[in-house]
């Protein structure tokens, strides 16, 4: 309703919008079709309106305005037209399919509709059908739903179906615009299922299904396209969407390609390829033409032609849209039509059609343009174009207002006096249509135009025209009386004023006039000049007016005479004008009197025909002569007539002597004399009484059509016919019939009656009456009979019979008898005589029955049965729709799914037996049992087309068959099918679970198999679930598989948590999955050691001898046990830098009291909790320190006198020092106790000179000890007497002396005496003190101390020092023990799990020093990367936790003592549990295999115990290169391959792989074909025949050796290119650890601005190509790169001055090493007094295993030579001085080596790499700073390593060996040097070494090795350790090395740079004297390098303390 008003709204604006006030409009202009179904009906409502209400009719398109027709056709009072339902006998193409069009009228106009076409359809049989389709896999599928084209414009294809299931549009199925469905990437089940389609009609609303078609599916073959779906005309309208399919089927895919009118489609985002073709958006009528879709793959094309025709509706336009026009006007209108170029153009006015006439044109090529001329007043309305082509049709239409066009003066000019000569502008503005004509007249005389009068007019933009008259120089005789008379078609209108021109007034001559008696006449008198006074006319010298009649106008000097009469009126007239007072002027004029005619009426009395007629015509008065004509109807009388007109004088009579009717009309008498014309009319009338010219008779009329009952009659007046009517046959009674109720009786002109449409009521008596009140009247009667023609009244439209019984079906027919009825099925004829069919008639009343019968009734017989009635008036038939029910046919039943206890069917349904499917039997039994014990399920769902038997039996045999059933029956049995199911999981638990905890991570699981009935099938594995059974703990279970190995299995869970219940339960599994659980069993853990050690350890020093523990307890989840107690180790950090005594306390509270300590010391604690399974992880150590305490006694005291007034006191340490020294108090007494003297001395100081003593007196001397706490307890007394001649006594203290390795050690030795004491020095050998050796490292210095340089292990010893003089001796001994880095600890594997891995060792000897930790390091097999835990010196064990699983570890252990780390233990390998994975050979790799799919089963894949990470799957034809590759992270139970060719062969192969390595398995398959059967094996290619083999026996022998050599040439070349790519990235690798080391050494080079540029200098460069030295010339350094090259002297080599000519630059070429980073320095070992070259001839047996291969090749050859090259293959021999010989050699040479067992890859780390060429580089700088080697020819030539310490060591040749000493390395791939110090210079050459700290070269934290990283190895960093007082080169090589400075006696105690030796300590040399300075300027650079500007050993370099070790 809504839209209705809408629309309604919008058409008043639009007609509004023009300002035209129409009141006619259109609701619905775009109606121009309705269809409707006859069963029922339509309303049509009529497209146009109007305001006010319009009459609405209803026209044929004839023009033919309808009528009503009861019961078919009625139109509405508002306009609808309703056309009832009507039985297909009542079909009437007049009404049920014609054109119709609605007019509107209303006092606007009146305007017509465009043409309706109004059809009715009927009911008519029809099917609809499906074909089947092929297609290929992977192809496009089409299925049409075949229409009749009968009826094809009225179905719709609504949905499709699959099976039963209907389909919705998707990704694979596709329902396009026109009904097809698609079916895209066919598939091979797509073949399983049936498809039909469902159409509905569009009017009836009827439904059909077509039959079920089928999809068969094959393979892909190479084929040209096949078009499956094609257009060829699609007409659509424009802005609509348009589809035009094209698709076609081939292999390999089609292509596409579009044309439109043979060029390609230009690119429009309104095209678009869909996948059925091609699809146009908001299509155009451009887009019209042929369209081609070419399609083509490499086998072929093929192409779809069509043409696409756009149309648009058409649309008429009238313009102009507004026209107003007045009456006489010229209207023009034009028709513009949009839509086509072809139409038939009409115009119309008020909805009558407009034809060309005199003032009507219609021009234009399609007569688009309508010109109208002199419009009329009736002109005026509603003008309409229309347009028409075929059914399309389009008007508009405008209204044409004509207005009254009779000129209107809008403005005048008025009465004015003007001057002579003045200007005079005279303006008429006059409106009119047409645009009207002005003339200008003065005093009724036209205007002359000349140059003083001028006449124009304007036409404004409104139509008005402005008419203007212009005098330029006004004269007398201008002035007057002016008028402008405007005219057009419309009329006249005229306004006149007078204009007054100044001057002597006068009179215009005047014409006499006539005047007519009877009228008015006007008189003018022509008044020129002004003023004047009075105008006044005389008529006998009489002053008019002297009666009514008269009038005078005296301001214009008008004189009116009304009703003129010739006596009075006629006469002479003057008129009288007063110019002055007493001047007047006058003129005259003679009015004529003329009398016109007058007629004396006269009237024609009533006659009869046949009569005498005689009428006078009179004229009574009027003047003479007078002449009188007569007229009949307008036009003079005819002769023919016979009338007789006489005229005598002033009379005229008519006389007629026979009246007939000829002389009926109107006769005028005309008079005419001078005056007028004057008339008189009468009517003459002969009455005829009426007469039947044709008599009404009885007739016929036919039932529904039209009859015209013929009736006419004269007479005059014309007479009137009415008809009456009286029903039915009876005795008539007869009534007047209405005309005007629907018209479909009408009243012809002729008085015959017009039925139009005749009804079965319409029969009767009629009367036909006849009457015109002339005489009596007429009447005759007549009897209309009603013929009925044949109809069918009565049948059913639908029937259902049953198969095999009777069928009758009946038609009634009504009509004129006699009635034949015809009986056909779908067009054929039934014969009567048939069989089957037996037709009966019979006639029941006034119809006849007729009964067809089937005996019996069979499928065939369903269809449309039609019955015809037909007799002489008309035919009819009736539509029965026979529906023929049966059981129905069997469904088609199939395999879907077979499962363990399930079997999936699927079924294709049969025929339905034409009644619904209600249900499906299923009936399943075992094969060996009857039918009758069948399983049956009953009424499953028609909807269902698939369904599963359940609670089957695993591994049984079943026939399954089912049954249809429908209302009729049930079908027969189904096809039989024959299934054996699959293996199911096993039923039962396995059986006796039992569990044993075996460690605290460890369950060990024993179970049985499942009992036997219970298993299912073969059980191939099993899977053991656990979890924590605990509170918190997790509900899901952790699943280990394993496979079977017998009826009894076990098995152990690893990596469980400590101490922790656990619930196991074990399921079993075969092929089909796996069986239900067992009972949960529980079991724990064992206890094991806690794995957190105690937190929050807190310490307190409460007493100098006690400490305060407390901490807090392990978590509960970290103790892995009951808690027994905690233990608390701890020892002292000794000041020496020993460790102390390692204890422990056990408590168990978290608190304890350490007492009984050791006075302020610094104590090292861990705590630890502990289990019954041990000890548990150690707290990190704390530090804490007891109080201070007041100190022990000294360690001794001694006094011996050194003059006879002076005694020198000596004292020890205290040895327990309770706190810090604050000072010493030495007491003298004498005697004793009584103190005559007190000194102090500082706390460093341990000797003291007491002077000014008594001679020969005994004095009492102790020395006590200060601390902040108070003075200790005093030293025991010494009794000394100071004596003249005193005895040789030595000061120092016997006692033993520890010193690091590597280190310059001072054993002092101070005697006093008088004189003083000479000094001697022995040591133990063999048990016989023997004087020692003074060479370049040992010295006695001027004071007594010993000094040994660079000490050895050798150099351990007693040492025993005399002093003696004249008068007594004194000896002291001193134990020299020399502390060396610890030996190899022992390290074995404990205990291995999957992620774990622990270790245990024993120490080895500690190098006399404590162990202080121990490093481990590990690393995985074949990595670079090593990891390393530190750990404490208490352990003896570690476990490594977090470890891949099944993966092998490589692992070093070292102990630390307070020299630094020893040596690295044996490499030992351990892998943690797991390996590969593996498959299983007792599973079935395929589970199942069709033609395109194949399932695997993956559950024989077993893990090994390790988690699979990933999975990687790989297949392909065998026919094909091409591997197709699956990857997943994780292994599932199946896998499946989709979209696999049909019947062929593939291989594939699987890699899986998990932390521990990875497996494959290669299978080959063969797909099925696609019935399901195999195809054949694979087979070599044969030979055809022996006899050819052996003919080309001797050509194959050649081909074959040919191969093998081509063969044998690939493969050399293929090694040669691996080699070189081996090389190469191996270079690569070792070029990247270059330059890391190069920049590690370029740290700690000189600063490069010391270095002179121009001058030539040596140039040590660090490469890492190969494995030889290239020693090569350099004739200049451009620049020095810190980052790749160390700079070096000549003097840093000791070279003399002879070689300073020339420049050697040494390149040390490092080879690969094949560990990757593992510890590559090693500073244990080269114990002093080891011989290699012993070694070498007691062990030279081969190693084993060479794991670790490397080389470094260093040597220093004579100057001369410029070039050469050692490499791995030989040894250069180093040429020997005269007289040397060969004593220990520190030159090595390595070879390289193969790891036999697993051929490992070599690779060198940057870190190590760089750490040990700095190393090396400060060894050489050391190594030549000693004297001997100066003139030494210096050679390392190679050092082979091994896995032993049996490998061999080679010794190149050196002339001196003391300055380097090795020990042959016990550990694998170890090579060491050591550097021996040089010979003391003085006594402060050597210092104590410093505090460590980190190294950070350049700022920066570098990587290194994990011992490098250690702290006593990091002392590289102090601040000022740079090279400032390094020489310059070029100095430094032609200074000569100076003498060894002697060591001087420095006294002076208040200095702090000397350290009074005494036992237990290590002192230092005294500090050199400044006068030693200038000297120590001329050392070389080496040892400048080493030394700071004070002569002082440099802290941050000193290489002495330690030694090298290359791996």
């Amino acid at each position: 309703m809504w839209i209705s008003a809408i629309i309604f709204s919008q058409c008043i604006l639009n007609v509004f919008s023009e300002d035209l006030r129409s009141s006619l409009y259109f609701v619905n202009a775009s109606l121009q079709e309705v269809v409707f179904a006859s069963t029922t009906g339509t309303l049509v409502p009529c497209p146009a309106a109007g305001v006010p209400p319009a009459s609405l009719r209803w026209y044929l398109a004839t023009g033919e305005e309808i009528y009503d027709v009861p019961g078919i056709r009625h139109v509405h009072p508002n306009g609808t037209l309703q056309i009832f339902h009507f039985p297909p006998s009542s079909f009437s193409n007049l009404i049920h399919d014609n054109t119709y069009y609605c007019t509107a009228e209303n006092p606007s106009g009146k305007i017509r509709s465009q043409d309706v076409h109004i059809k009715a359809v009927l009911r008519e049989p029809y099917t609809v059908r499906v074909e089947d389709q092929r297609a290929m896999r992977g192809n496009v599928a089409v299925f049409k739903c075949i229409i009749p084209a009968s009826v094809e414009a009225y179905i719709t294809v609504v949905s499709w179906e699959k099976d039963t299931v209907s389909l919705v549009s998707g990704s694979r199925f596709l329902i396009t615009s026109t009904g097809a469905l698609y079916i895209v990437d066919v598939q091979n089940e797509d073949g399983l299922y049936n498809y039909r389609c469902i159409t509905r009609h569009r009017y009836t609303g009827e439904t059909r299904q077509s039959n079920s078609a089928r999809l068969f599916v094959s393979d892909p073959m190479n084929s040209e396209p096949v078009i499956v779906d094609g257009f060829s005309r699609r007409e659509v309208m424009a802005g609509h969407r348009v589809e035009l399919p094209c698709k076609a089927s081939g292999h390999p895919a089609p292509k596409y390609r579009w044309l439109k009118d043979n060029r390609p489609l230009e690119p429009d985002s309104r095209f678009r390829q869909s996948v059925t073709g091609l699809l146009i958006e908001n299509t155009r009528p451009s887009d019209t033409g042929n369209y081609v879709c070419e399609v083509w793959n490499s086998f072929g094309n093929a192409e779809v032609i069509g043409r696409l025709l756009v149309k648009q509706p058409l649309k008429a336009v009238v313009s102009p849209r507004k026209v107003k026009g007045s009456v006489g006007s010229q209207v023009s209108l034009s028709c513009s039509v949009s839509g086509s170029d072809e139409y038939e153009l009409s115009w119309y006015r008020n909805g009558e059609i407009i034809h060309p006439g005199a003032n009507v044109r219609i021009t234009g090529n399609n007569r688009e343009n309508l010109v109208m001329e002199g419009m009329a007043k009736s002109d005026g309305g509603a003008y309409q174009c229309f347009a028409r082509k075929g059914k399309m049709s389009a008007q508009d239409f405008v209204q044409v207002i004509l207005e009254d066009g009779t000129p209107k003066i809008l403005s005048a000019f008025s009465e004015k006096v003007v001057s002579p000569n003045e200007v005079v502008s005279l303006v008429c503005t006059v409106k009119g249509t047409p645009l009207p004509t002005v003339t200008w007249t003065l005093d009724d005389e036209p205007v002359v135009k000349d140059s003083n009068h001028r006449v124009g007019q304007i036409i404004s933009a409104e139509g008005t025209v402005q008419s203007y008259l212009n005098i330029s120089h006004t004269q007398v005789r201008d002035g007057g009386v002016y008028r402008c008379t405007c005219n057009n078609s419309a009329g006249v209108v005229s306004y006149q004023a007078r204009i007054n021109v100044r001057g002597p007034a006068s009179i215009r001559p005047m014409k006499n006039l006539t005047a007519i008696a009877g009228r008015d006449t006007y008189i003018h008198c022509r008044v020129i000049g002004y003023p004047y006074y009075s105008i006044k006319w005389y008529k006998n010298s009489n002053l008019l007016p002297f009666n009514h009649r008269q009038r005078a106008f005296e301001n214009n000097g008008t004189l009116k005479l009304s009703d003129v009469q010739k006596d009075v009126d006629e006469g002479e007239y003057t008129c009288n004008v007063l110019v002055q007072p007493q001047l007047s002027t006058s003129q005259s004029v003679h009015v004529t009197v003329k009398v016109p005619p007058f007629i004396q009426p006269f009237e024609f009395p009533r006659f009869s025909i046949g009569q005498r007629v005689f009428i006078p015509c009179v004229v009574v008065s009027g003047d003479l002569p007078i002449s009188i004509t007569w007229q009949k109807d307008g036009r003079p009388i005819p002769i023919s007539l016979g009338v007789t007109i006489d005229n005598i004088d002033f009379t005229s009579s008519l006389r007629i002597s026979n009246l007939s009717l000829m002389h009926n009309g109107n006769y005028t008498c005309i008079a005419r004399n001078d005056a007028a014309a004057v008339e008189h009319q009468s009517q003459l009338i002969v009455r005829v009484p009426p007469s039947f010219v044709v008599q009404p008779k009885d007739q016929d009329g036919i039932y529904g059509k039209a009859v015209i009952l013929n009736c006419s009659a004269e007479g005059y007046p014309v007479p009137t016919i009415v008809w009456k009517y009286s029903k039915g046959a009876g005795v008539p009674q007869f009534q007047p019939i209405p005309l005007n109720s629907g018209f479909r009786l009408q009243l012809l002109v002729n008085g015959s009656l017009l039925i139009k449409h005749v009804l079965e009521e319409d029969s009767g008596y009629y009367l036909c009456k006849v009457s015109n009140d002339v005489g009596a009247d007429v009447s005759k009667s007549m009897y209309l009979n009603v013929k009925i023609p044949a109809m069918i009244t009565s049948y059913p439209n639908t029937t259902l019979a049953t198969q095999g019984q009777r069928k009758e079906m009946s038609c009634t027919a009504h009509g004129e008898k006699p009635i034949m009825v015809r009986w056909e099925k779908e067009d054929r004829i039934i014969n009567p005589e048939m069989s089957r069919y037996v037709v009966s008639v019979k006639e029941v009343a006034d119809e006849v029955i007729s009964t067809l019968q089937i005996l019996p009734t069979v499928r065939e017989d369903s269809g449309f049965f039609s019955c015809h009635a037909i007799n002489s008036y008309g035919e009819d038939r009736g539509i029965i729709q026979l529906t023929v029910q049966e059981p129905p046919d069997p469904p088609e039943v199939e395999i879907r799914e077979v499962r363990d206890r399930t079997i999936a069917l699927r079924w294709t349904m049969g025929f339905d037996g034409n009644s619904p499917i209600t249900g499906y039997d299923i009936e399943c039994k075992n094969k060996s049992a009857s039918w009758e014990t069948a399983q049956r399920t009953k009424d499953v769902s028609p909807q269902l087309n698939q369904a599963t038997i359940i609670d089957l039996h695993p591994s049984s045999t079943y026939n399954i068959r089912m049954f249809a059933k429908n209302h009729i029956g049930k079908s027969e049995a189904s096809n039989e099918l024959t299934i054996t199911t699959d293996e199911a999981a096993p039923d039962g638990p396995p059986q006796d679970v039992q569990l044993e905890a075996v460690s605290s991570q460890s369950i060990k699981v024993s179970w049985k198999a499942p009992k036997k009935h219970l298993q299912n099938g073969m059980i191939r594995s099993y899977q053991i679930g656990y979890r924590e059974y605990s509170t918190g703990g997790s509900y899901q279970f952790n699943v280990i598989t394993m496979e079977t190995t017998g009826d009894s299995e076990t098995m152990t869970l690893d990596n469980l948590k400590k101490f922790t219940e656990y619930g196991v339960v074990v399921q079993a599994g075969n092929s089909a999955g796996i069986g239900p659980s067992s009972q949960e069993v529980i079991a724990k853990t064992l206890e094991d050691v806690p794995s957190r050690p105690p937190e929050n350890v807190q310490a307190t020093a409460t007493s100098p001898e006690s400490i305060s523990l407390s901490w807090q307890t392990p978590p509960k989840e970290a103790l892995n046990g009951g808690l027994q107690g905690f233990r608390v180790i701890y020892w002292a950090n000794l000041p020496d830098g020993e460790l102390g005594e390692i204890r422990n306390v056990t408590t168990s509270q978290p608190s304890l009291e350490l007492d009984g300590l050791e006075k302020y010391t610094n104590y090292s604690i861990q705590v630890l909790a502990f289990t019954r399974a041990g000890d548990g992880v150690r707290s990190e150590q704390i530090f804490i320190r007891t109080k201070e305490d007041v100190p022990g006694p000294p360690g001794g005291v001694k006094a011996a006198a050194a003059a006879n007034s002076v005694v020198y006191v000596s004292w020890l340490a205290p040895l327990k020092l309770n706190g810090v020294i604050r000072k010493y108090t030495i007491f003298c007494s004498n005697p004793y106790p009584t103190v005559i003297s007190e000194f102090e001395a500082a706390p460093d100081v341990f000797f003291y000179r007491v002077p000014n003593l008594s001679r020969n007196q005994k004095y009492s001397i102790w020395v006590v000890a200060v601390t902040a706490a108070g003075r200790g307890n005093a030293s025991d007394i010494v009794t000394v007497e100071p004596l003249a001649k005193a005895p040789a006594r030595i000061l120092t203290f016997s006692g033993t002396v520890t010193t690091p390795w590597v280190r310059d050690i001072v054993l002092p030795c101070k005697a006093v005496g008088d004189a003083p004491p000479t000094i001697k020095w022995l040591k133990e050998s063999n048990g016989t003190p023997v004087p020692v050796t003074i060479d370049s490292r040992r010295s006695i210095h001027n004071n007594g101390s010993f000094v040994i340089r660079t000490v050895k292990a050798e150099d351990s010893g007693y040492y025993t020092c005399v002093a003696s003089n004249n008068w007594g001796s004194d000896e002291i001994v001193l134990n020299l023990q020399v502390q060396v880095p610890p030996d190899q600890p022992r390290l074995t594997v404990t205990k291995t799990t999957t992620t774990s891995i622990t270790l245990s060792w024993i120490p080895g000897d500690n190098g006399g020093s404590s162990i202080r930790g121990y490093i481990l390091q590990y690393s995985e097999d074949n990595s670079e990367q090593w990891g390393n835990f530190p750990i404490s010196p208490s352990e003896r064990s570690y476990r490594l936790e977090n470890l891949k699983c099944g993966t092998w570890y490589k692992f070093t252990l070292t102990a630390q003592n307070g020299v630094g780390p020893g040596r690295i233990s044996e490499i030992i390998e351990a892998k943690t549990h797991g390996k590969e994975p593996q498959y299983s050979k007792d599973q079935e790799l395929f589970a199942s295999i069709n033609s395109t799919r194949v399932r695997l089963n993956l559950i024989g894949w077993n893990n090994g115990g390790c988690p699979i990470t990933s999975f990687v799957l790989e297949y392909r034809p065998v026919d094909t290169t091409v591997w197709t590759t699956a990857q997943r992270n994780s292994l599932t139970k199946s896998y499946i391959l989709y979209d696999l060719q049909e019947a062929t062969w593939y291989e594939l192969q699987m890699k899986v792989s998990n932390s521990a390595g990875f497996a494959e398995k290669r299978a080959m398959f063969a797909t099925l074909t696609s019935d399901g059967s195999t195809i054949a094996p694979l087979v070599k290619t044969t030979d055809e025949s022996k006899d050819s083999m052996s003919s080309n026996e001797g050509l194959k022998m050649m081909v074959t050796i040919s191969c093998i050599l081509v063969g044998i040439v690939l493969l050399f070349i293929l090694l040669m290119v691996l080699r070189k790519r081996r090389r190469e990235q191996r270079l690569k690798r070792l070029r990247d650890a270059k330059s890391l080391a190069e920049m590690l050494m370029s740290k700690n080079t000189r600063p490069s601005e010391t270095v002179n540029k121009q001058q030539q200098t040596l140039r040590m460069h660090i490469d890492i190509p190969r494995a030889q030295l290239l020693i090569e010339e350099r004739d200049t350094m451009e620049t020095i790169d810190d980052r790749s090259t160390v700079l070096l002297t000549d003097a840093d080599f000791g070279e003399t001055s002879k070689q300073k000519s020339s420049t050697v630059t040494h390149t040390v070429h490092y080879q690969s090493l094949s560990q990757a980073t593992g510890p590559l320095v090693d500073v244990s070992d080269a114990r002093p007094g080891t011989n290699p070259t012993a070694r070498r001839t007691a062990k030279t047996g081969p190693a084993a295993r060479n794991r670790y291969a490397s080389q470094w090749t260093l040597n220093r050859p004579h100057p001369p030579v410029s070039s050469h090259t050692l490499s791995t293959d030989w040894r250069l021999p180093t040429p020997r001085a005269a007289g040397s010989v060969d004593k220990e050699s520190d030159s090595y040479s390595v070879s390289p080596s193969q790891d036999t067992d697993r051929a490992r890859s070599s690779m060198v780390s940057t870190e190590s790499a760089s750490s040990t060429y700095e190393e090396l580089a400060r060894a050489y700088e050391h190594a030549k700073m000693e004297e001997q080697l100066r003139h030494a020819k210096f050679t390392i030539t190679e050092c082979f390593i091994s896995d032993t310490s049996s490998e061999q060591m080679t010794a190149g040749t050196n002339e001196y060996t003391d300055s380097l000493t090795s020990s042959t390395p016990s550990e694998s791939g170890i090579c060491r040097f050591t550097a021996s110090p040089p010979k003391p210079q003085d006594g402060g050459r050597v210092m104590n070494m410093a505090v460590p700290k980190a190294h950070r070269p350049g700022g920066e934290l570098v990587h290194l090795p994990p011992y490098l990283r250690m702290d006593f190895l990091l002392n590289r960093g102090v601040p000022g350790a740079g090279r400032e007082g390094c020489l310059e080169p070029q100095k430094s090589r032609t200074l000569k090395r100076p003498a060894i400075l002697q060591p001087t006696p420095l006294e002076a105690p208040a200095s702090r740079d000397v350290q009074q030796w005494q036992p237990g300590t290590a002192s230092t040399l005294p500090q050199r004297e400044g006068t030693d300075l200038a000297q120590a300027a001329k050392l070389s650079s080496s040892q400048e390098s080493l030394l700071d500007s004070r002569g002082h050993l440099k802290q941050s370099n000193n290489p002495y303390a330690k030694s090298y070790t290359l791996v």
